[in-house]
């Protein structure tokens, strides 16, 4: 079955760092926009004759709250076509055309086994998703760990938000960890991810392994994580670039 194309409008652009905008955008065909956590959307945009260069995915950052509206963050790639023109081309009032929702990368069914989910960059997205879904909800779940890799401290996606629900939700912990990071002010976690789930899993502990973001990190986790004696199959992947 071909999937639909829906025309979105955009109805909010707010700069979030100096690299990263966050989009809203409306689905007016839809009254509700229905989506699991953690899935993604397709949009088309102008920038090549052929469909398959023309189409650029990103994580749904928002959660289902019944709405026809979603959110995107996206960051400014240096001669990236895609964001490029989402940066310079798209106000407020623009129109973008999209599909979706798409993709399975989305939480277990049954959570037995703690959760640790791994990214860079924007690649925070998904969980940002999934966090607040499930504490919304009130949904039972294991111990989950967000291990969120930047380089800098200016670079951090939703650090507040992800504070706050860290002191909100119980088993729910949020690691900010920073590679280049030498301001005295920084007192967290320093340098890069691999470290900090390799510590906490000393013990050998049934895991699932949610990772999201370059695929630079995505293999050398991979690598990591079965080396420490997990299966592949604990393994769950949503690459960016």
């Amino acid at each position: 079955m071909l999937e639909q194309w829906y025309t979105g409008v955009v109805t909010k652009i707010v700069d979030e760092t100096y690299n990263t905008k966050r989009f809203w955008i409306q689905i007016p065909e839809k009254a509700s926009f229905d989506f699991k956590p953690g899935q993604f959307v397709t949009l088309d945009l102008p920038i090549h004759e052929k469909k398959n260069k023309r189409w650029r995915s990103y994580s749904i950052a928002s959660h289902p709250n019944g709405s026809n509206e979603i959110e995107l963050v996206i960051v400014l790639l240096e001669g990236g076509l895609g964001s490029t023109y989402l940066f310079t081309q798209i106000q407020e009032g623009s129109e973008l055309t999209l599909r979706g929702p798409l993709g399975v990368f989305t939480l277990p069914e049954v959570m037995e086994r703690d959760i640790f989910f791994v990214c860079t960059g924007t690649g925070i997205a998904p969980f940002r998703s999934m966090t607040h879904h499930l504490h919304l909800h009130g949904i039972a779940h294991p111990n989950i760990y967000l291990i969120s890799g930047s380089r800098y401290e200016k670079d951090l996606l939703y650090k507040a938000e992800m504070q706050q629900l860290s002191s909100e939700m119980p088993g729910f912990q949020y690691i900010p960890t920073l590679s280049r990071e030498d301001h005295p002010s920084w007192t967290g976690r320093k340098g890069y991810v691999h470290a900090v789930y390799e510590e906490l899993l000393a013990d050998k502990r049934p895991a699932h392994f949610y990772l999201c973001g370059w695929k630079a990190m995505i293999d050398e986790a991979r690598q990591k994580i079965v080396a420490m004696g997990y299966d592949r199959h604990d393994i769950h992947l949503e690459l960016y670039g």
